[in-house]
């Protein structure tokens, strides 16, 4: 007994150690969190149903740069705990050459919400179609990642006139058939939305997840991101190709699709049983596959031969 109490009295300092060291790398990776926000570009526009916050930037079509002989915009739509900021950074310097339109999705920073947020709203009033009709553009090239791309499935189906063509990254993918028992909540315990419980097992992404863990860096802080947003996402968008699978005739879809995936993904699995992206492309009229044998969710280090793809693909699709 009395050659346990000093193991045990050094596993608590061990602990409190670490606590400490996971306390001020917190405080330090939230504070530049809240500095990188403050250096964004932010613009804001009021909608029918409230405002809108955004990025836009990239040349303008004035400007013809672009991989064609004139400028192409790109909507940029997140996934879960995302926002105007993370959208920007999907498109990596992508906005080198198009224009880049990034938002905030129904609860994320800055943006209202219509309605129970359903991916159909998201679409047609909020995200997409009035507020391009606001700023004039007409048509667009989609790229929708992870849970983003439910929005621009949904986007692509009802308005494939403003779709110049539609990329998938790391998507949420329809259905190859009907589920027998659609998913139910899909996303994160609601534990997680908070920033310590979130930044504990970050170290963990990578081999729990397959994730990079300096991904927590760009959904602090959870505050802007936790509540509304992040329940629309795994109540609502997340599932909403499976309890409404009618509703997504894909073999329908009239823009062309690129699809962006790594095998090794566990957040959007490539593969049966635990994932259908590979048993739904059949389901596509006129698909362009870029697959990567590693990288995960959102194919980390592979971030040129991304933006070549999508390029190659702009570039195939353009005018």
């Amino acid at each position: 007994m009395r050659r346990a109490l000093p193991a045990v009295g050094l596993i608590g300092a061990g602990i409190a150690i670490y606590g400490a060291a996971q306390a001020l790398g917190l405080r330090r990776a939230r504070a530049a969190a809240r500095a990188r926000l403050v250096t964004l570009p932010v613009r804001r526009i009021a909608l029918s149903h409230g405002d809108v916050a955004y990025i836009d930037c990239g040349p303008q079509p004035s400007e013809g740069a672009s991989p064609g002989s004139v400028c192409e915009t790109i909507l940029s739509v997140h996934g879960l705990y995302g926002g105007y900021d993370q959208a920007l950074g999907n498109v990596g310097s992508l906005s080198e050459y198009c224009r880049v339109l990034a938002p905030s999705r129904f609860g994320y920073p800055g943006s209202a919400v219509r309605g129970d947020g359903s991916p159909a709203d998201q679409a047609t009033v909020f995200v997409f179609a009035e507020r391009l009709d606001r700023l004039g553009i007409e048509r667009v090239f989609v790229l929708g990642a992870s849970a983003g791309g439910t929005p621009a499935i949904r986007f692509a189906l009802d308005h494939p006139e403003r779709v110049t063509g539609l990329i998938l990254l790391s998507s949420a993918v329809p259905w190859p058939s009907r589920p027998a028992t659609p998913p139910g909540h899909v996303g994160p315990p609601a534990i997680m939305n908070h920033d310590w419980v979130m930044w504990l097992p970050s170290p963990f992404f990578g081999p729990v997840l397959g994730m990079d863990p300096q991904t927590v860096h760009g959904v602090l802080p959870l505050s802007e991101r936790r509540t509304t947003g992040a329940d629309i996402d795994a109540s609502i968008t997340s599932q909403d190709m499976a309890v409404h699978f009618e509703d997504y005739p894909i073999e329908e879809l009239k823009p062309p699709v690129l699809l962006l995936h790594a095998r090794d993904d566990r957040i959007a699995p490539f593969a049966p049983p635990a994932g259908h992206v590979q048993s739904s492309m059949h389901r596509y009229p006129d698909l362009t596959t870029s697959l990567f044998p590693t990288g995960g969710h959102l194919i980390a280090g592979h971030g040129r031969q991304l933006e070549e793809a999508i390029l190659r693909f702009i570039g195939q699709h353009a005018g």
